[in-house]
């Protein structure tokens, strides 16, 4: 029962990622599976059923992914000793396997599209829009540089994420998809060089005083 029940709503994702999860009906989501809708119903009560069990694995991946790069999964106030961990180099390969895992991974690719699409057809959509894709990692990052002691931490951590945050549509709408997430890697590794510089700078600066 439980693989029936993940091909369910893998099968869900899928269709809400091409035509918006308003659009689809639980008749969709069954005619799809080459099932009933009664067949469905012994496994989901209802459309927001399926949306649930999604959100609730995309809640367990994000913290797994976090917790493979031993970075915090709240907020700097919420747990300032997990952020005496971090570096620069653990940040920017993170966001290295991030670009990669919302634009190839066979669930967050199509969850990041879903998302997209229903931003502005529903508030709940809009506000996980901003949690896993604008202001959710703008903010991580901005708590992380913070913790490094960089100042403007948020002007900083916008030019670090801006071109991740881009380079997701280019890479929809790309012929040669490689190439896109290899220049979001350049990306990444330029702002990686540049901010250590300016901490090498800062190291010297206070030996000097």
């Amino acid at each position: 029962m439980g693989q029936t029940k993940e091909k369910i709503w893998i099968t869900a994702l899928e269709l809400f990622a091409q035509n918006g999860y308003e659009a689809v009906s639980v008749s969709d989501i069954a005619g799809q599976l080459g099932i009933t809708k009664g067949a469905l119903y012994k496994h989901y009560t209802n459309k927001r059923a399926i949306f649930d069990c999604i959100i609730a694995r995309m809640e367990q991946q994000d913290a797994e992914r976090a917790g493979e790069f031993t970075l915090p999964e709240g907020t700097l106030a919420q747990m300032p000793e997990k952020y005496c961990h971090t570096s620069l180099e653990r940040l920017t390969a993170y966001s290295k396997e991030q670009f990669r895992y919302w634009t190839q991974d066979p669930f967050a690719a199509p969850f990041r599209r879903m998302l997209t699409l229903e931003q502005y057809r529903c508030d709940e959509m809009a506000r996980l829009y901003q949690q896993y894709l604008a202001a959710g990692p703008l903010g991580c990052v901005t708590d992380l540089l913070g913790s490094l002691g960089f100042d403007h931490p948020q002007q900083r951590a916008a030019v670090f994420y801006a071109p991740m945050f881009l380079l997701y549509s280019v890479y929809d709408g790309a012929e040669d998809k490689e190439a896109v997430a290899a220049l979001a890697d350049d990306c990444l590794e330029r702002e990686l060089q540049r901010l250590t510089g300016e901490q090498e700078i800062e190291r010297t600066n206070h030996k000097k005083a």
